[in-house]
């Protein structure tokens, strides 16, 4: 499939935005949606909306088949051994927290680490900081080197014997290290310690097989990845959820009910309190056809080009300082001088050029790179080359205007 035969099954890119076509550069926000999602949306909503498990009539079955075909397709698409060990969540940011208060605030204990980096989204931060807080453990950062990548030898000598919790994301949304969770999963573990991992900004973007890269819970949302919002996943290791008790409690999730005592159903369903989100699921189902259709190496391929491409493009205008690796992910997050990121979005969104600009949920990172935010072009398998041209431009009328202001 094209980069054209791509962009027409994205209905929203086919507009102009302050009469300029549109050039969406925000996808490590959320991704747009493709027809194929849409249209699995609509199907449920229109013929078999009705909830899942507790009904034997037509529309509960087929809704049931929906929601639960949708679980093995994740299984399968990130390698989990079982369909036991996929639970739906909101997002990314609701598995982390069930993990730490899960498993974080009854496993760790006074004395005991925390081992995180100063790149994580602050999804992968304050839940450890709680978990710190409330145990009376200790919160460990892992140094980086000056162009934000890990070096394993920092991560030897923060990981200790005393740790107990690593959890570091696999790409970083801002200056798009790509970290060698693989190995920095050994470390952990030869320590004793557990391995999570943020998938938010890799699972949409590269192959991922959480039995090779050995972790042992892995989060991940359906919004960056072409699926609908309000709908993420959390891959956990069976022997340890078993062990795990739920954090939300009510219908769905329970075996039996007494006056005083409950039991709880088996995996994955006891994590899954309430009418779980069905249509999101169904959605995600369908977004993993999509992306299995045109194959994740040629997504991940297509997007290190762009990258290389804007980072070759940017580094020839002055006043641009890139925040990242050279090898990195489809994004570039970048400063112009004396002009506030605000100010750039605000400009470029004038020239119909949507990008991010903020401190991206990642203030410990701002304050690493002595900034208080950045902008942020973020691509994904529609974009184009010709897409970056027009950043590249948008960028050099910014500074114009501002060096005449």
């Amino acid at each position: 499939m094209n980069i054209k035969d791509i962009r027409s099954h994205f209905p929203i890119l086919d507009q102009q935005v302050n009469g300029k076509d549109l050039v969406y550069l925000d996808s490590a926000a959320t991704s747009q949606k493709p027809l194929a999602v849409i249209e699995a949306l609509s199907t449920y909503y229109r013929e078999y909306n009705s909830n899942v498990h507790r009904g034997v009539h037509t529309l509960g079955t087929k809704a049931t088949d929906g929601y639960e075909g949708a679980r093995e397709k994740v299984r399968r698409f990130i390698g989990a051994k079982s369909t036991q060990e996929i639970i739906f969540t909101r997002g990314a940011t609701t598995a982390l927290n069930m993990v730490a208060q899960s498993y974080g605030l009854t496993k760790v204990r006074e004395g005991d680490e925390i081992v995180i980096t100063y790149m994580e989204h602050h999804a992968n931060v304050i839940p450890w900081q709680q978990v710190a807080k409330a145990t009376g453990a200790t919160l460990k950062y892992i140094p980086l080197q000056e162009n934000g990548t890990i070096d394993l030898k920092d991560v030897e000598e923060t990981v200790t014997e005393n740790t107990k919790i690593v959890s570091v994301m696999q790409v970083s949304n801002v200056l798009g290290t790509i970290n060698p969770i693989k190995e920095i999963a050994k470390i952990a573990h030869k320590n004793g310690a557990i391995m999570v991992v943020d998938g938010a900004q890799s699972t949409p973007h590269m192959k991922i097989d959480v039995q090779d890269l050995d972790c042992d819970f892995f989060a991940f949302s359906g919004h960056k990845m072409c699926a609908p919002t309000g709908i993420g996943v959390l891959y956990g290791k069976k022997e340890l959820l078993e062990n795990m008790e739920p954090v939300e409690f009510g219908g769905e999730m329970i075996d039996f009910v007494g006056l005083y005592e409950s039991s709880w159903k088996e995996l994955p369903w006891k994590f899954e309190a309430g009418t779980p989100i069905i249509a999101g699921a169904i959605g995600l189902a369908a977004a993993i056809d999509f992306f299995e259709q045109i194959g994740l190496e040629n997504i991940e391929a297509h997007e290190h080009k762009l990258a290389q491409y804007a980072l070759e493009k940017l580094s020839e205008v002055e006043g641009i300082t890139i925040y990242g690796p050279k090898h990195r992910a489809g994004l570039v997050t970048f400063n112009i001088e004396d002009v506030h990121p605000h100010d750039v979005a605000t400009v470029l969104d004038a020239e119909g050029i949507a990008v991010r600009a903020g401190h991206h949920c990642a203030q410990p990172l701002m304050k690493w790179l002595k900034v208080s935010a950045t902008a942020r072009a973020s691509f994904y398998l529609y974009n184009t080359e010709e897409e970056v041209d027009k950043l590249v431009a948008g960028i050099i009328k910014t500074k114009e205007y501002f060096s005449n202001v």
